[in-house]
């Protein structure tokens, strides 16, 4: 119904400008110090003024956060497929997987540096290094959720386990492989800003961690505004293609709320 979906998206911005004042009237009311927490006033100026000078930084932000992203999901739907159709894969490469990402990349980052130096090449493989665990998880899931039953017909008549593979397991997995997107892009950003803060003389993690020890607080936020700009226009952009996409999965919901 599309009253019913435009009042709903009414809420929300709804709910984001009432965030947005609530926060604005505090520090006002509470006489809260700009370097404890700027009012987003105060921010909104400090954007806008500095922006000029943040425009590279955010393009550097962003180009590195892409590519570490796509690297990261070609290495996690190939795995992610490995695993999910052999038991072998499963059994000897989950668990790996599971370790590497319990490791705090904080703790790779000097590694990545030490092995290429400091720039670009260190926020790229933390981003994929931090993105595609998700995309793995989420691909082999939807390949194991593929009916024994129904692989059992397909064989007998006469699909061969690449056809299976091609023609219904992966795409059964799209739902869950852009589900792992919207999470994934949102890791890549964290992990491409954690490497700036440590290793990059460019980025906005860079812009921040410089602002932070200036004590330019506004700044530190103006900063975190563009990166939950940023991560927010690429969610929407997926959420965008999945409905392209996957339509078919969520058009039973549809009509039961028409």
């Amino acid at each position: 119904m599309p009253d019913l979906d435009y009042r709903q998206k009414a809420w929300s911005a709804a709910l984001i400008v009432l965030f947005f004042v609530a926060w604005e009237l505090f520090c006002l009311i509470s006489g809260m110090s700009d370097l404890v927490l700027p009012r987003p006033s105060q921010v909104l100026v400090t954007l806008i003024e500095k922006f000029p000078i943040l425009w590279p930084h955010i393009l550097q932000t962003l180009a590195t956060t892409m590519i570490g992203f796509v690297l990261g999901v070609g290495l996690g739907v190939m795995l992610g497929a490995i695993i999910g159709v052999s038991k072998t894969a499963y059994d000897t490469a989950y668990p790996l997987l599971v370790g590497f990402s319990s490791i705090p990349k904080v703790a790779v980052v000097p590694i990545f540096v030490l092995w290429f130096g400091s720039g670009s090449v260190p926020a790229v493989l933390t981003a994929l290094s931090i993105c595609f665990f998700p995309i793995v998880v989420n691909i082999a899931t939807g390949l194991a959720t593929t009916e024994p039953e129904l692989e059992d017909v397909l064989k007998a008549l006469g699909a061969s386990k690449f056809d299976i593979l091609w023609n219904v397991g992966l795409p059964r997995t799209m739902p869950f492989f852009f589900a792992s997107l919207k999470v994934a892009i949102s890791y890549a950003f964290v992990g491409a800003v954690l490497s700036e803060t440590v290793a990059s003389n460019r980025g906005i993690g860079n812009v921040m961690m410089t602002a932070s020890s200036n004590f330019n607080v506004p700044l530190v936020f103006a900063g975190l505004f563009v990166l939950a700009g940023l991560g927010v226009a690429l969610y929407v952009i997926f959420s965008v293609i999945e409905g392209r996409v996957t339509g078919w999965a969520t058009r039973k919901n549809d009509m039961i709320a028409t």
